[in-house]
């Protein structure tokens, strides 16, 4: 039973406004308060009571669709398709921890301005590195309740995998499940999602045996996205929807991406074998595969190869100004191959193309991560990848790599 909120002690009846009334509040308050940290109220009115929370749901698009960070599901929902969402990521080498922040101005790297969103912090073992996620800036444990993922790397730091707190869609090509771990006491999602830490991405990073100069080449394999998802009208299946505020009017308010709680954690075998992976890469590439197959296929990206400038003698990449720090380090992610070509959605025309800058779908850059600062980095996404799976993939450019260079 809806009872309202409280307020200086005095319950307030806020869920009985009609519909109507309650729906044009908050769709004025959606439309004005666009950027943090004014986004904030959003988030407060999903966390009034349960009549609030729907309304807020029905109103507040997925970043997919608005190219906006609201609720800390956001983070796991693909970005948006025309543009990117710039962030930052500041490295504390003392600590070993690294966050990541939402640009609220377009001088955010200048003064540092931006809002908190994920955490990782560097943990290296005998025979791996792993990087644990969270959603708290301070508290980043895999005990914790707000720790949502991790990434693992192999012995060598050429191979990673990274591992989800919640399952991806049902026809999702994931490993089958290995040896398990000590289980963690974090609350669950729902009563529905089974438990575990799923393996839902692998990167790779070619070896450089001859140590020839130039960047890094490295590939990923997407398993929680098929490569249907680039084709026109394709989706991301699977996305999560009932990560919201919790309804009360607790101080989490004032930083709603720590207000989140996941499921216990069962490891996924942890399997960096060469012959896998190299199937997987192998025929996404191929032209062999029929496009029926290939559409259910995990999404491949690659890094975009650079250019040698002469004049400058060094490879060269145009990130428009979001890196101006040369660094072995930097990346921008492609799809390794065209989308298939699916009878229900036609490729683009030409005309359309050059209507939308004349550059494939498979061509635009997905995902960009560089140096701009001693410890700066610029982290810009867009669909179909999420604020955590870029997050993810960009902390795995800061392990060493002796056998890449």
């Amino acid at each position: 039973m809806d009872l309202g909120a409280y307020q200086g002690g005095v319950l307030i009846r806020w869920a009985n406004l009609p519909p109507e009334l309650l729906c044009d509040v908050i769709k004025r308050l959606e439309e004005s308060e666009s950027t943090w940290p004014q986004r904030k109220h959003v988030v407060a009115c999903a966390a009034v009571c349960r009549s609030w929370r729907s309304m807020c749901k029905e109103i507040v698009r997925t970043p997919e669709s608005s190219g906006k960070l609201t609720f800390p599901v956001s983070l796991k929902q693909p970005g948006p398709r025309d543009t990117t969402i710039q962030c930052f990521i500041k490295r504390d080498k003392s600590n070993l921890t690294y966050h990541l922040f939402l640009c609220l101005t377009p001088a955010a790297l200048l003064v540092e301005n931006g809002k908190f969103l994920l955490s990782a912090k560097r943990t290296r073992r005998t025979t791996c590195t792993e990087y644990v996620i969270s959603m708290d800036a301070e508290n980043i444990s895999r005990s914790s309740s707000t720790y949502i993922g991790k990434l693992r790397s192999n012995f060598l730091g050429t191979k990673f995998i990274i591992y989800d707190t919640q399952p991806p869609h049902s026809r999702a090509s994931i490993p089958p499940p290995g040896r398990s771990s000590r289980r963690f006491y974090t609350k669950k999602v729902s009563p529905k999602v089974p438990n575990g830490n799923y393996n839902i991405a692998h990167i790779k990073y070619e070896l450089n045996v001859l140590g020839t100069r130039g960047p890094r080449r490295m590939h990923c394999i997407m398993h929680s996205i098929p490569t249907s998802a680039l084709v026109p009208g394709g989706t991301v299946p699977g996305q999560p929807e009932a990560l919201l505020p919790p309804l009360s009017n607790s101080n989490s308010l004032s930083d709603s991406f720590r207000s989140i709680s996941f499921s216990k954690s069962l490891d996924r075998s942890t399997d960096f074998s060469s012959s896998r992976f190299s199937e997987i890469v192998g025929a996404a590439m191929s032209n062999d595969v029929p496009d029926g197959e290939k559409s259910k296929m995990p999404l491949v990206l690659k890094n975009k190869a650079p250019r040698w400038h002469e004049q400058l003698q060094c490879w060269c990449l145009n990130f428009k100004g979001r890196v101006t720090i040369a660094s072995v380090k930097n990346f921008q992610l492609i799809a390794a191959q065209p989308p298939p070509v699916v009878a229900a959605a036609p490729p683009p025309s030409s005309s359309s193309q050059a209507q939308a800058g004349g550059q494939p779908e498979h061509e635009k850059v997905i995902l960009q991560f560089g140096k701009v600062g001693k410890d700066m980095f610029t982290m810009d996404y867009r669909y179909p990848l999420s604020a955590f799976q870029a997050f993810a993939i960009c902390l795995s450019s800061f392990d060493t790599k002796l056998a890449c260079e």
